[in-house]
């Protein structure tokens, strides 16, 4: 009886690959694929700016609230700022031609 069970199994198994085929993938239209692409970096750009002016009332508000203190505070440049400043120093190295 289990030797019929295991057999069972195992013959199930196998053949369970043969029904799960998955259907073609639709042809991609690149100019669908360019539209979306637009759209989404639209969107993320959108979205970008609508968090830096969200950080920039926030601090505005914080200075504000800071001075109602009687505390002097001074923004801090962003962290991203001097990463960015530096690649194209470095790209202007690798530019300038060897010297022989």
């Amino acid at each position: 009886m289990k030797t019929k069970i295991i057999l069972a199994a195992f013959a199930l198994a196998l053949s369970s690959p043969v029904w799960a085929k998955l259907p073609p993938a639709p042809p991609v239209d690149p100019v669908k694929a360019a539209e979306a692409k637009a759209k989404a970096d639209e969107a993320a750009a959108k979205t970008k700016a609508q968090q830096a002016a969200a950080e920039d009332r926030v601090a505005a508000r914080y200075i504000k609230e800071q001075k109602a203190k009687g505390k002097d505070v001074k923004p801090q440049m962003a962290a991203a700022a001097p990463v960015a400043a530096a690649k194209p120093a470095a790209a202007a190295k690798t530019a300038q031609p060897a010297k022989k």
